[in-house]
């Protein structure tokens, strides 16, 4: 994978690349912020549909985990590479799977065989991110950290950027939130979810993001924020059966005693408590909990979780 710093290194990549003529996908707040002339703009984010247009040799995803897995849907259907310029710190530009959700959130499949080529990350894009995305997103970064650690791939150049990822995003988040037009602590933050994502490239998901995409693809809410309520109780049930993963995650992030309990104090930051305030329907936590079970996370996690064991996880949060 290609990385590159600034938003001024993309015309020289592309001709590194041999690309001339890519199409953008990204939400009408990111249409021009590009230095490249491209030959078409798909504007539906989330979008479970996207024409490619014929002239196209590649695409170009501008924005937040749902551009870039519009794209990479795109991408794996066209056989076109993709470039990102994520703008948010999900690291959906790391990994060649996707989700497919329809405009209003709802999760209509996904798949995987996306083109990655290349992603440029762009500091300033992530200065606008309000307060939620922005704390939801790291969270997610910081979800993909701990499961590195602890999945079924899991390498030493995995576990390098998972820890490195993880005491960055635990150091920078608390300074973007309390100071979110910084550039300086801004950087540190999208270093950390770039050194996250590579860790999910290399390592793969777990319990966390089986319950986040459950919960995220039944009702439609932000899959930051559920990890920001799942990762916890997920360290929780996994410390029974990864406990060493689970302490240097903890020694990673500066709470080796508590890791959960602080990965719950970051979550505050964005406002996120109990999952009832997103309005899930109490009488709906089984139904989800036996999706979430069917998920590849789970079956990647140290003890698979049963589904009754996920919906008393998901009771614990509500």
């Amino acid at each position: 994978m290609i990385v590159r710093w600034s938003l001024a290194t993309l015309p020289a990549l592309l001709a590194e690349l041999g690309l001339e003529r890519p199409a953008l996908v990204a939400s009408p707040r990111f249409a021009t912020v590009v230095p490249v002339e491209t030959v078409g703009h798909w504007s539906e984010v989330p979008s479970d549909r996207v024409l490619v247009p014929s002239a196209a040799d590649s695409l170009l995803a501008v924005g937040g985990g749902s551009a870039i897995d519009t794209a990479k849907a795109a991408s794996a259907a066209s056989g076109l590479p993709l470039v990102s310029v994520p703008s948010t710190y999900s690291g959906a530009e790391w990994s060649p799977s996707f989700g497919i959700r329809s405009p209003e959130r709802r999760i209509r499949g996904g798949g995987t065989g996306a083109h990655l080529a290349a992603i440029v990350y762009e500091v300033p894009l992530t200065v606008g991110l309000p307060r939620a995305e922005t704390v939801g997103t790291a969270l997610n970064a910081l979800a993909h950290c701990a499961e590195a650690l602890y999945g079924p791939r899991r390498c030493e150049a995995g576990d390098a950027r998972a820890l490195e990822g993880a005491a960055l995003i635990a150091r920078y988040l608390p300074l973007v939130a309390e100071f979110p037009r910084d550039l300086a602590s801004r950087q540190g933050l999208l270093r950390g979810a770039a050194a996250a994502g590579e860790a999910l490239a290399l390592a793969g998901l777990a319990l966390a993001h089986a319950m986040a995409q459950a919960l995220g693809g039944t009702f439609g809410l932000p899959h930051g924020a559920m990890n920001a309520l799942t990762l916890p109780p997920a360290l929780r049930f996994n410390s029974a059966y990864a406990p060493e993963a689970v302490s240097r995650f903890g020694a990673a992030i500066g709470a080796q005693d508590d890791p959960a309990g602080a990965v719950e104090a970051l979550a505050r930051l964005g406002g996120f408590g109990r999952l009832r305030s997103f309005g899930v329907p109490e009488s709906e936590l089984a139904a989800v909990a036996r999706v979430a079970a069917s998920r590849a996370g789970n079956g990647f996690n140290p003890q698979p979780a049963t589904a009754g064991e996920i919906e008393a996880i998901l009771r614990s949060i509500y």
